[in-house]
């Protein structure tokens, strides 16, 4: 009978420890890398500074497009079967996201993520290193057949979606 007392005071023991603990959320942000170059159909380079990688904590994504962006879901410019193309918004439980695609001759020449949650630092680390990742995969995939990224799986299934979206308008 005494056993039994002290299993039981050492198992609910354990189980309020268990749900009391909280982790921390005010880890600090990692930095996106620099610039990255991307190469177009032709042989031509350019370079553009963090294409498709998060901004730098505390500021706010930011794209290459016009200064008036298209309306979601509409092409921007459509000539020669190329363009750039947005995606849906995808709404997440942390927060929108939304991408666009840049398209020649039926591939993929650029891929942006110009909305992605950003409330908190825990958001901004995470997402410095997973939207990165996607869009590298998505690059070389040339499809929305890529692998999310692990520990980022609510941010890769709204990238999913409006990759998707985008590859849809696209034609691709």
């Amino acid at each position: 009978m005494r056993r039994i007392v002290l299993w039981l005071a050492a198992t609910v023991t354990v189980v309020v420890l268990l749900f009391s603990y909280h982790t921390s959320t005010d880890a600090p942000a990692a930095t996106p890398p620099a610039a990255t170059a991307s190469s177009t159909p032709g042989g031509s380079s350019s370079a553009t500074a963090g294409a498709g990688a998060p901004p730098a904590p505390g500021t706010s994504p930011t794209t290459t497009a016009p200064s008036s962006p298209p309306a979601s879901g509409s092409p921007s410019t459509a000539s020669g079967g190329g363009g750039t193309y947005t995606g849906d918004v995808a709404q997440t439980r942390w927060g929108p996201v939304q991408v666009e695609i840049t398209a020649a001759d039926g591939r993929l020449t650029a891929v942006q993520v110009v909305e992605y949650p950003t409330e908190n630092p825990r958001d901004q680390e995470i997402n410095a290193r997973a939207i990165p990742t996607l869009v590298d995969e998505t690059l070389s995939a040339q499809s929305a057949e890529i692998d999310m990224v692990s520990g980022a799986t609510v941010t890769s299934e709204g990238y999913l979606q409006s990759l998707q979206s985008a590859l849809d308008q696209a034609g691709i």
